[in-house]
């Protein structure tokens, strides 16, 4: 039942998807005709534990197996396939279930989302922003976004910040993480909690008729955490594997050194960039104690804001989440710190990964300027040409297409919201050998950007 529940709830978010319908209906149709995904969605349906257990004794035999070793036998107990009914015979005077709801044409300016967006703070100050629109197959978003405490207070609590999120998707007082992933399953709801010692998010998306009751999980999720002490071992072990994992990564230390680089920090501060060997020792040392103190001192709605934007009643949603967070206060108020441009030396970095045969290129520069510089808007489009389209970008066009040195490689720029801090970044995965002609076409492109 779990099985099928999770294939029927992943069914149905496909069709509020119209790039996946399209996608699977070409697949269908590859295979003989499209109208099969629907009839292989049906009898999935109606399956039963029987039926599984009848093919399974069918089908999955030692004599149908694969083995490295061979045993000569005079009576081979051999696997008998039917031959497949005609496809034709398979869809003929198909009838397909109830359609899936269409949704409104939305006009998607600024103007026209301002109108229809309604914004009201909860009870103890978290900001909510309601769009209520026709979507199709009546999906709905929610996203919270908690932000934590204060740039003192957070100081050496980075490693516990960046680990309460998973553990409360792993238990409440009442529910299990399997008990949360079955009732998940039944309201074909996702829901994600995550985030790290600065702030941290929560998310739905399900439909209208299950949003209430996707609330009241996701409120159970964030307030009554279990933090269970074999859950969190297990947290850690997976952790611990999976930085052991990126040690010989070049992306993912190609990454990290250029973090480190760009924005130096002292190492207790939460926006600090540890190495691997940190992290691990840091991990390592975490204690069940240090999660469960965290979340007691940050977390909460203070500082918090949330948007919902789908099919909903905005009366109910409203009430819902003024539940969710009522009597819900941050021990430590959030109060925001900025950042600040700083002119970063250049620096050439180079990290050996001799394991193996790929390499990642990294380049960067900080910029003085918020997205509200007058010269954003057009950094952001000089950037498009550079190396932000996909196939048509310059990078793209020289370095893929004509040198044929780089399967990716690109450009980004960005910009704080707030603070007189951008960034401009570039990338490129190639093989080691080819390094010098990728950085000298890279600048290439750029020098000719800037100059001509």
């Amino acid at each position: 039942e779990r099985a099928k529940a999770a294939r029927a709830a992943a069914t149905e978010r496909l069709f509020n998807n119209s790039q996946a319908v399209a996608l699977q209906m070409s697949e269908w149709a590859a295979m003989g005709d499209w109208r099969l995904f629907f009839v292989h969605r049906d009898r999935v349906a109606a399956v039963t534990a029987e039926d599984i257990q009848e093919v399974a004794l069918a089908y999955l035999k030692p004599s149908n197996r694969t083995v490295g070793r061979f045993i000569p036998d005079d009576n081979p107990d051999r696997t008998e396939i039917p031959e497949a009914p005609p496809i034709s015979d398979v869809v003929d005077g198909y009838v397909g279930s109830e359609a899936v709801a269409e949704g409104e044409v939305f006009e998607a300016t600024p103007d026209n989302i301002d109108a229809r967006t309604e914004t009201f703070e909860t009870a103890n100050g978290a900001k909510v922003a309601l769009l209520s629109k026709d979507t199709r197959g009546e999906t709905v978003v929610l996203s919270i976004n908690l932000r934590h405490g204060n740039e003192q207070r957070l100081m050496g609590r980075a490693t516990a910040g960046g680990v309460v999120g998973s553990m409360l998707m792993r238990g409440t007082t009442s529910l299990d993480r399997q008990a949360i992933a079955d009732e998940m399953n039944r309201l074909k709801a996702q829901i994600r909690v995550g985030g790290t010692a600065i702030s941290s998010t929560a998310q739905i998306q399900t439909t209208r008729e299950n949003l209430l009751p996707a609330i009241a999980l996701l409120t159970d999720i964030l307030r009554n955490p279990t933090f269970s002490e074999e859950e969190f071992v297990l947290l850690k072990e997976q952790n611990l594997a999976s930085l052991e994992l990126s040690r010989s990564e070049p992306q993912v230390q190609a990454i990290e050194a250029l973090q480190r680089h760009m924005d130096p920090q002292e190492e207790d501060h939460p926006d600090y960039t540890p190495t691997t060997d940190e992290s691990v020792a840091r991990l390592e040392g975490l204690s069940l104690d240090d999660v469960r103190s965290f979340y007691q001192d940050f977390w909460g709605s203070s500082g918090a804001t949330v948007a919902v934007v789908g099919d909903f009643d905005t009366a109910e949603v409203r009430g819902a989440l003024e539940a969710l967070f009522e009597g819900w206060d941050s021990a430590t108020p959030f109060q925001r710190w900025g950042s600040t441009y700083e002119d970063v030396e250049a620096e050439t970095i180079s990290i050996e990964t001799p394991d193996k045969a790929n390499a990642f290129f990294l380049a960067a520069m900080s910029l003085p300027m918020s997205d509200s510089h007058e010269d954003a808007p057009a950094l952001t489009l000089a950037n498009y040409m550079l190396g932000g389209g996909f196939l048509n970008s310059r990078l793209m066009t020289r370095i893929r297409q004509n040198e044929g040195i780089s399967y990716g490689v690109g450009s980004q720029v960005s910009f704080h919201p707030i603070d007189e801090l951008g960034q401009f970044f570039g990338f490129a995965i190639y093989a080691p050998e080819n390094v010098d002609q990728l950085e000298a076409s890279f600048m290439e492109e750029v020098t000719k950007m800037v100059e001509d």
